[in-house]
């Protein structure tokens, strides 16, 4: 996960800062869903894994 995590920055910094500054300005409610949405594509992929 951490990998995953780390390659925006890495590779694309000035990118990765800008799609951080956009976050911070976003509701509750949508963060909540992109949270929603990405535990669930995870649990997607961890299922397809097996």
């Amino acid at each position: 996960m951490l990998v995953m995590e780390g390659a925006l920055p890495f590779l694309a910094p000035t990118a990765w800062r800008d799609a951080f500054t956009r976050m911070t300005r976003l509701q509750d409610g949508q963060i909540r869903f992109m949270g929603l949405v990405s535990m669930l594509i995870g649990l997607l992929l961890l299922w397809s894994a097996r």
